[in-house]
């Protein structure tokens, strides 16, 4: 059954949500390192994001698969450089379902005053994840109404905070616009001011992330979609809020900044409107982390860069382990930080940060090993050097923010307190088989007087590396010469763990592959004594129903066949191959 894909209204109310979720918490984190240029900071970051907007087409355009910048590194460089960025997104999943719940929360206080916020967090965190334990996805019809609803609430605040401005003459603006920053320095304001306003840009890769499910020529739209809402909202709410509240009383609102400028503008009915609006979106924002981290660490899984067990499912077809490890990193990082929402929000922006700047160089290095990978637009030189430059100012910015209590430790090293362990485990993952030849090593050297012992060890590490080489792996050659077969080769040596690979050469009938084709590959066989190269020849047409009979026939996934760039002539589009992966 063909799956109904999704128009431009639907993909843009789910990355929509998602994105403008910030716009509830970033006014006032940039009031408050910025001050009276709040607004300013906020401009930057539109200009910052219009520079990714190209970046993002040209390579989601070019590789239009699930999985944002772990498939653009995959298909680009090596597995090693790939799961460094889906790390850093998991990294980045996990602040932000925090951040979402705390805010929502803080929303939620203000109709329900007795509410104990942190308690409430983590029941909801534990609500989330048991609903997405019960298979519970994101609706499209649902995120289109909270969509419309988020619009008329946001358009109804603007629109009476400027009534209620220009009826009080601007008095509170031009107060605030008094005041001096308290970085001590115009300059020192703006770059923090800046570096905080980079939060505001959160969930800009969400449509990245289902980009499988759109139309054809949606993803584009819901770029522009949302780097206009990022365009208005952001800076609007942030000169509304210098307009209506002094910036001493923003630090004592931060968390429901929004709720206050509705009542101060219109009343109690705008604030608990706002309210209401803030939490169904920000609600929202932890559903797709709880979906977007399973379906990223099941990729991983797959892929042999996590440990098997997370693939296990339930009778809903949920990741059991993932979202109950998932939910168990919430709540940890809630106590590390001391229940600190800034703080988190400074670990998220610098995960975040981090995996956009190498989406900045997952771009490069496509125009440079892809080039001939047909793709719908490109981003101009100019656009990735703005990017790059802003972004690594940004991270500096995040690195030198100071924690607001003095007890606390610095911003990086709480990053680093879960960066560090993930990337370690996926590092041990990535190099297992080195790992269990140097405890084989080990345990020969040291333990060889003791021979039973010995022989069980022995035993089970070779047998361990036997069952994770016996993986065979494909490549469909074109007629390649001899060099491109030895990049091939070498590529999967240096990216796979494997003894045996399939050269697989698809003719058509009547056709005969050329003996110094066949002559070439006995070179390489040679060549490689650790890597069994069989040939096979097939009298086909090339396309994605070969692709699933061979994978069906031989046993082999997809995600583990190879093929080199297509070109323009090429007939299918990538996504049509399924998780087949450029390698040349």
């Amino acid at each position: 059954m063909k799956k109904t894909k999704l128009w431009e209204l639907a993909a843009t109310a789910i990355s929509w949500n998602d994105i403008s979720s910030s716009v509830l918490y970033v006014a006032a984190l940039a009031i408050i390192f910025a001050w009276p240029y709040a607004w300013i900071t906020l401009l930057i970051v539109v200009i910052v994001l219009y520079a990714f907007r190209k970046i993002y087409g040209e390579v989601v355009g070019a590789l239009p698969l699930n999985g944002w910048v772990y498939n653009a590194l995959l298909n680009t460089t090596s597995k090693s450089l790939a799961s460094l960025a889906a790390t850093l997104t998991v990294l980045s999943y996990m602040a932000t379902a925090v951040i979402s719940w705390n805010e929502a929360m803080h929303y939620l206080q203000t109709l329900v005053p007795s509410l104990p916020v942190i308690l409430a967090t983590i029941v909801l965190l534990s609500l989330f994840a048991i609903l997405t334990l019960f298979g519970i996805k994101e609706s499209a019809k649902v995120a289109i109404v909270i969509f419309l609803f988020h619009l008329s609430i946001m358009f109804v605040l603007a629109t009476l905070s400027i009534t209620y401005i220009i009826t009080h003459w601007w008095d509170i603006f031009l107060q605030n616009w008094q005041f001096k920053p308290s970085q001590g320095s115009l300059w020192l304001a703006i770059f923090f001011g800046f570096a905080a306003s980079m939060l505001g840009i959160s969930w800009f890769e969400s449509s990245a992330n289902f980009v499988e499910e759109q139309k054809k020529g949606v993803f584009p739209k819901t770029l522009r979609n949302m780097w206009l809402v990022v365009s208005i909202l952001n800076p609007l709410m942030a000169f509304l809020a210098l307009a209506l509240i002094p910036i001493p009383e923003v630090e004592h609102h931060r968390s429901t900044l929004l709720s206050y400028m509705g009542q101060i503008s219109a009343g109690n009915w705008l604030a608990t409107l706002v309210s209401i609006d803030a939490v169904l979106v920000l609600s929202g924002a932890v559903l797709t982390s709880y979906i977007g981290v399973s379906w990223l660490l099941e990729r991983l899984t797959l892929d042999r860069v996590l440990p098997q067990f997370l693939l296990k499912k339930n009778k809903y077809w949920a990741n059991t382990w993932i979202i109950m490890g998932f939910l168990l990193l919430n709540i940890s990082i809630l106590l590390i930080s001391k229940w600190e929402v800034k703080t988190l929000a400074w670990v998220y922006t610098i995960s975040f940060l981090a995996v956009m700047g190498l989406f900045a160089i997952s771009n490069i290095l496509l125009k440079v090993k892809r080039a001939s990978l047909p793709r719908p637009e490109r981003a101009w030189p100019i656009s990735l050097a703005i990017a790059l430059i802003w972004v690594t100012l940004a991270l500096i910015g995040q690195i030198l923010i100071k924690p607001s209590d003095p007890g606390q430790p610095p911003n990086i090293v709480i990053f680093l307190y879960y960066f560090i362990p993930a990337l370690t485990l996926v590092m041990i993952m990535l190099n297992r088989v080195a790992l269990l030849r140097f405890l084989l090593t080990t345990a020969q050297a040291t333990f060889w007087y003791i021979k039973n012992i010995f022989f069980k060890i022995n035993d089970y590490i070779t047998s361990a590396i036997e069952n994770i080489k016996k993986q065979e792996f494909v490549y469909f050659t074109k007629g390649d010469d001899i060099a491109t077969l030895n990049k091939v080769i070498l590529y999967i040596l240096n990216n796979e763990h494997t003894k045996k690979v399939k050269i697989v050469s698809v003719v058509k009938p009547g056709e005969k592959v050329p003996e110094s084709f066949k002559r070439d590959l006995r070179v390489l066989d040679k060549m490689y004594p650790e890597l069994e190269i069989e040939f096979v020849e097939i009298p086909w047409e090339f396309g994605p129903k070969l692709i699933k009979q061979l994978s069906k026939q031989w046993k082999i996934p997809i995600n583990f066949m190879f093929i080199g760039s297509p070109g323009n002539k090429f007939p299918y589009k990538i996504e049509e191959l399924g998780w087949v992966r450029l390698i040349i």
